[in-house]
């Protein structure tokens, strides 16, 4: 395993394949308020690239073109959040888009755990740790043990994909997570307008 380390924005050239699995690190959980530190990317190879974002920075433009070319599907686990992060970050919508927690709770609906810690562990048989969540990621330097957790989140999505497809398919309900995933691009934005869960436009 390698971990690249990106100041700003990815290189020039960089080619990450059909699926990319991405994740954020940030400075709290309201995208409207606190601000993308890192984003996290995957080709499910076994590398790892981490782009650090600068405070103040609205532009990366070689993640940009990855995050909108309809070519590459992007890869998230809890993608409302991430989605909704990078479109107040650099006004861009992530499309298409695919997510490993909205599968889960499609077809574990026997469990409430569908945390990436959980679901790495019943599905992939993997065990990554969770110290570092809530470490301070707007640091000018990341430490060794950031890395590595910032890594952890994006490096076994793919494996994950893979199982809870079989399961979708098992259970029939492709279709109708595919439909999910479309809209994922939608309801982040409507996170960002103000419809969060305690004003849910779909509520009575």
């Amino acid at each position: 395993m390698a971990i690249h380390l990106h100041k700003g924005d990815l290189p020039d050239g960089l080619a990450l394949g059909p699926v990319v699995a991405i994740d954020t690190e940030t400075m709290g959980l309201d995208p409207r308020r606190d601000r993308l530190c890192v984003v996290q990317l995957s080709d499910g190879n076994g590398d790892a690239h981490l782009v650090q974002i600068a405070k103040g920075q609205t532009r990366a433009p070689n993640l940009e073109r990855l995050l909108t070319d309809p070519a590459v599907l992007k890869l998230f686990h809890y993608g409302r959040f991430d989605i909704a992060m990078l479109k107040q970050a650099f006004g861009v919508t992530t499309a298409p888009v695919w997510c490993t927690k909205i599968a889960s709770k499609l077809v574990r609906t026997f469990t409430d755990r569908h945390g990436l810690k959980y679901l790495l562990a019943d599905l992939v048989g993997i065990d990554v740790s969770k110290q570092q969540q809530t470490s301070d990621w707007g640091a000018e330097e990341l430490t060794e043990a950031q890395k590595d957790y910032a890594a952890s989140d994006v490096l076994y999505l793919h494996k994950l994909k893979a199982e809870l497809e079989v399961r979708l398919r098992r259970e029939a309900r492709v279709e109708l997570a595919e439909r999910l995933f479309a809209f994922l691009p939608t309801r982040a934005e409507l996170d960002l307008l103000g419809w969060e869960d305690t004003n849910d436009i779909f509520l009575h």
